[in-house]
Protein backbone atom coordinates (compact mmCIF):
# COMPACT_ATOMS: atom_id res chain seq x y z
CA UNK A 1 0.00 0.00 0.00
CA UNK A 2 1.12 3.50 -0.77
CA UNK A 3 0.50 6.57 1.43
CA UNK A 4 -1.21 9.15 -0.79
CA UNK A 5 -1.26 11.85 1.88
CA UNK A 6 -5.02 12.32 1.36
CA UNK A 7 -7.16 12.75 4.46
CA UNK A 8 -9.35 9.73 5.13
CA UNK A 9 -11.09 11.34 8.07
CA UNK A 10 -10.60 14.14 10.52
CA UNK A 11 -11.13 13.66 14.22
CA UNK A 12 -11.72 17.18 15.43
CA UNK A 13 -12.41 18.49 18.87
CA UNK A 14 -12.27 21.95 20.33
CA UNK A 15 -9.88 20.63 22.98
CA UNK A 16 -7.43 18.45 20.99
CA UNK A 17 -7.29 20.04 17.55
CA UNK A 18 -7.48 17.89 14.46
CA UNK A 19 -5.86 14.50 13.78
CA UNK A 20 -5.55 13.35 10.15
CA UNK A 21 -5.45 9.71 8.99
CA UNK A 22 -4.01 9.07 5.48
CA UNK A 23 -5.72 6.81 2.91
CA UNK A 24 -3.51 3.93 1.83
CA UNK A 25 -4.03 3.35 -1.87
CA UNK A 26 -3.48 -0.17 -3.25
CA UNK A 27 -0.62 -0.64 -5.71
CA UNK A 28 -2.06 -2.32 -8.80
CA UNK A 29 0.24 -4.52 -10.88
CA UNK A 30 -0.09 -6.83 -13.86
CA UNK A 31 1.93 -10.00 -14.26
CA UNK A 32 2.52 -12.65 -16.91
CA UNK A 33 3.44 -16.08 -15.56
CA UNK A 34 4.56 -19.10 -17.59
CA UNK A 35 4.21 -22.54 -16.00
CA UNK A 36 6.27 -25.48 -17.27
CA UNK A 37 5.99 -29.13 -16.32
CA UNK A 38 3.06 -31.53 -16.55
CA UNK A 39 0.60 -28.63 -16.80
CA UNK A 40 -1.60 -29.53 -19.78
CA UNK A 41 -4.34 -32.15 -19.86
CA UNK A 42 -4.54 -32.37 -16.05
CA UNK A 43 -7.12 -29.69 -15.16
CA UNK A 44 -4.45 -27.08 -14.43
CA UNK A 45 -6.33 -24.12 -15.97
CA UNK A 46 -9.63 -25.08 -14.33
CA UNK A 47 -7.98 -25.40 -10.92
CA UNK A 48 -6.27 -22.00 -11.29
CA UNK A 49 -9.59 -20.41 -12.31
CA UNK A 50 -11.22 -21.94 -9.22
CA UNK A 51 -8.43 -20.58 -6.98
CA UNK A 52 -8.79 -17.13 -8.61
CA UNK A 53 -12.43 -16.95 -7.45
CA UNK A 54 -11.15 -16.52 -3.89
CA UNK A 55 -9.09 -13.45 -4.78
CA UNK A 56 -9.80 -9.97 -6.11
CA UNK A 57 -7.85 -10.43 -9.36
CA UNK A 58 -8.77 -10.31 -13.02
CA UNK A 59 -7.06 -12.09 -15.86
CA UNK A 60 -6.87 -15.22 -17.92
CA UNK A 61 -5.01 -18.49 -18.40
CA UNK A 62 -4.36 -20.52 -21.56
CA UNK A 63 -2.44 -23.50 -22.92
CA UNK A 64 0.44 -22.76 -25.27
CA UNK A 65 1.44 -24.96 -28.24
CA UNK A 66 4.88 -25.64 -26.69
CA UNK A 67 3.33 -27.39 -23.64
CA UNK A 68 3.52 -24.45 -21.22
CA UNK A 69 0.58 -22.63 -19.64
CA UNK A 70 0.45 -18.82 -19.69
CA UNK A 71 -1.34 -16.77 -17.04
CA UNK A 72 -1.86 -13.00 -17.12
CA UNK A 73 -3.47 -11.21 -14.20
CA UNK A 74 -4.02 -7.76 -12.71
CA UNK A 75 -4.73 -6.84 -9.10
CA UNK A 76 -3.52 -5.21 -5.93
CA UNK A 77 0.09 -6.34 -5.55
CA UNK A 78 -0.48 -8.11 -2.21
CA UNK A 79 -3.66 -9.80 -3.48
CA UNK A 80 -2.03 -10.91 -6.73
CA UNK A 81 1.02 -12.29 -4.89
CA UNK A 82 -1.27 -14.17 -2.46
CA UNK A 83 -3.17 -15.64 -5.43
CA UNK A 84 0.05 -16.83 -7.12
CA UNK A 85 1.31 -18.24 -3.81
CA UNK A 86 -1.94 -20.18 -3.42
CA UNK A 87 -1.53 -21.63 -6.93
CA UNK A 88 2.07 -22.66 -6.11
CA UNK A 89 1.03 -24.26 -2.79
CA UNK A 90 -2.05 -26.04 -4.15
CA UNK A 91 -2.29 -29.61 -5.43
CA UNK A 92 -0.82 -28.21 -8.67
CA UNK A 93 2.56 -27.85 -6.94
CA UNK A 94 3.74 -31.32 -7.98
CA UNK A 95 2.91 -30.59 -11.65
CA UNK A 96 4.92 -27.35 -11.88
CA UNK A 97 8.58 -27.80 -12.78
CA UNK A 98 9.32 -24.14 -13.49
CA UNK A 99 7.51 -20.81 -13.06
CA UNK A 100 8.68 -17.68 -14.90
CA UNK A 101 7.22 -14.27 -14.06
CA UNK A 102 7.28 -11.01 -16.04
CA UNK A 103 5.82 -7.65 -15.03
CA UNK A 104 3.44 -6.15 -17.61
CA UNK A 105 3.10 -2.42 -18.33
CA UNK A 106 -0.63 -2.59 -19.13
CA UNK A 107 -3.60 -3.95 -17.17
CA UNK A 108 -4.86 -7.32 -18.37
CA UNK A 109 -8.13 -7.01 -20.32
CA UNK A 110 -10.53 -9.57 -18.85
CA UNK A 111 -13.88 -9.92 -17.11
CA UNK A 112 -13.21 -11.81 -13.93
CA UNK A 113 -10.76 -14.64 -14.44
CA UNK A 114 -11.17 -16.55 -17.69
CA UNK A 115 -9.85 -19.64 -19.44
CA UNK A 116 -8.82 -18.63 -22.94
CA UNK A 117 -8.83 -21.05 -25.87
CA UNK A 118 -6.74 -19.18 -28.42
Amino acid sequence: MRDTGVCARRLCSLDIGCLVSPILEPVMISLQVFYEGHVQGVGFRFTVRHIAKGFDVTGWIRNLPDGRVELQATGDEEELRAFLDQVAQSELHSLIRKQTENKLNESVAARGFEIRHD
